[in-house]
């Protein structure tokens, strides 16, 4: 009886003092910073050569279940339907029946649940007798419990950093963005005895798809142009960036009919977005002298010129780029603009933008408000124009980019 006695107390001893050593072995392995398949090849250790299973599977939830880790059994883990067959178990449990035959081949599930959430699920089975080094695997249920959260969680936080050094990545690459489409609107937009010229753009996002420009090209002639990329996110805006950049590129080399440099953007668009997003796309070439404009508009929302009472929408043109590989038809719009002219262009951030009632602003509403202050100047025509949509929306946040581009043409 004595002699029994201290035998239970020995493996108490060696019980506790291997506890111990392998939460310590996996403590020192997370505090290191060691990668999942070393926190995993640990707890494998433990599992089969300490504590003597000979099967056991762990299944982990990272975007949808994967099998992290299986022992002693092949490919029938993938009839194992996680939702299906393991989100019953909020605890510790000994399988007696299941529908699932392969399921029955396992003796306990083990449930790793976070804030009501599954992480993991193990299951154990087929203790090997014969080199087993503790009294009874069942009196260690709760420790391989203990073990499974402190592995769970380690892995799960390693993805919650890697998460965050992506976030942080894809902040750091938007932060470029902004600065890099920020360099590419004009900075200096004229307002002399010629013409005044000023434009607004709010962005929804840290970068966004609306694109607008004033090119000079010598002292008499000018490129307008305005522009939307269809879709939102990083993807869309720096398709518009690279757009940008290429209209620019190709006005400081060389001079092409509008028609010609039309047909190329729309290639240079298909090329990049490969069918998947479009631009809408309006360019208007001036003659300060003639005072005669050439235009196209690629599928844009109509800019329009009014002299503050007659309006005339700027409708001719095409599709919009990057819809098709070749566009079908092409119509060029031309304009003598007279003295005290006004051209508005906006985005469909303009008069799409809805209020409580689910109502547009609206193309009438915006003409109506430019024709109403039509002697303001530019910079604060524009600057009430944000005013009456940040009225009309109310408390609404956007849901689309918004740009205004203003000319006046004495």
């Amino acid at each position: 009886m004595k002699e029994k006695l201290i035998r239970n107390l020995e493996d108490q001893l060696v019980l506790k003092d291997f506890k111990l050593h392998s939460l310590l072995e996996v403590t020192n392995a997370i505090n290191a910073n060691e990668g999942v398949d070393r926190l995993i090849q640990i707890f494998s250790f433990i599992l089969k050569e300490q504590l003597g299973f000979t099967k056991f599977v762990l299944y982990n939830h990272q975007t949808e279940w994967n099998c992290l880790l299986r022992v002693g059994i092949k490919g029938k883990v993938k009839e194992i339907d996680v939702n299906r067959d393991l989100s019953r178990f909020g605890e510790t449990t000994m399988i007696e029946s299941s529908h699932s035959a392969i399921l029955m081949e396992f003796d306990v599930v083990v449930p790793v649940i976070h804030k009501e959430r599954p992480l993991a699920y193990l299951l154990i089975g087929g203790l090997n007798k014969e080199n087993r080094r503790v009294v009874d695997h069942l009196n260690n249920l709760s420790f391989i419990q203990t073990l499974t959260n402190i592995i769970v969680v380690a892995i799960e936080n390693k993805r919650m950093a890697r998460q965050s050094i992506i976030q942080e990545r894809i902040k750091k690459e938007l932060e470029v963005a902004s600065v890099m489409q920020r360099l590419l609107f004009p900075s200096d937009l004229p307002s002399n005895r010629r013409m005044d010229i000023s434009a607004k753009y709010t962005p929804r996002h840290e970068v966004g798809g609306d694109y607008y420009d004033f090119i000079p090209l010598g002292d008499e002639e000018y490129i307008i142009c305005i522009g939307d990329v269809s879709g939102k996110g990083i993807g869309a805006a720096m398709l518009m960036a690279n757009f940008q950049a290429t209209v620019r590129t190709v006005f400081n080399y060389q001079r092409f009919e509008m028609e010609f440099l039309i047909e190329e953007l729309n290639k240079k668009v298909m090329k990049s977005a490969k069918g998947e997003k479009f631009i809408t796309f309006f360019i208007a070439h001036y003659n300060a002298t003639t005072r005669e404009m050439k235009y196209i508009n690629a599928g844009h929302n109509y800019p329009f010129i009014t002299n503050g009472r007659k309006v005339e929408m700027l409708d001719s043109g095409c599709i919009g780029l990057g819809m098709f590989d070749e566009l079908p038809f092409i119509q060029s719009g031309r304009l003598t603009l007279g003295p005290n002219t006004t051209m508005v262009l906006y985005t469909d951030g303009v008069v799409e933008l809805e209020n409580r009632d689910d109502e547009f602003f609206g193309i009438e509403r915006l003409i109506k408000l430019v024709n109403s202050y039509y002697p303001l100047k530019m910079e604060d025509m524009n600057s009430l124009i944000f005013s009456k949509l940040d009225e009309w929306r109310g408390d609404l946040s956007l849901v689309d980019d918004t740009a205004i581009f203003c000319c006046r043409f004495f």
